[in-house]
């Protein structure tokens, strides 16, 4: 498939993804505080930056998009045709960049759980997403 937009407009839509306050992680924030948990966004001082993090319990999570974390097993997680060698960089890269701070997190007795994109879709699904962040 070609891209149909231009180099100039391509851009712009690119710059316009946002990589804070999306809409998958601000349902599962508002879902986190309906069930009473207090929480923090965006740590700096713990390694990937979590998007929320629970310190009461010691618990980070990370709300991935599915393209852009390349979900495994999904359908949004397909890779671009065109670019390929660009795209499967960039992928890759992020997906390594992904587990080397859970894997920080984790050697400093952090817990860390992913939520992704399409978990967030429905109430039950984020709800069993959310539950498994808990779960020992």
């Amino acid at each position: 498939m070609v891209d149909t937009l231009t180099k100039e407009q391509r851009s712009k839509a690119m710059a316009s993804v946002k990589g804070k306050n999306t809409r998958p992680e601000v349902r599962v924030r508002s879902l986190l505080h309906r069930m009473g948990y207090r929480f923090r966004l965006h740590h700096k001082g713990l390694p990937g930056k979590p998007d929320i993090v629970l310190p009461k319990y010691r618990t980070c999570i990370f709300v991935h998009g599915c393209f852009w974390h390349q979900h495994p097993g999904c359908k949004k997680a397909s890779r671009p045709k065109t670019n390929e060698v660009f795209w499967h960089e960039k992928l890759d890269k992020n997906i390594e960049r992904d587990r080397a701070a859970i894997d920080a997190l984790i050697k400093i007795d952090w817990r860390v759980a992913v939520i992704w994109e399409c978990e967030t879709k429905s109430n039950d699904a984020l709800l069993d997403a959310i539950s498994r962040c808990f779960a020992h």
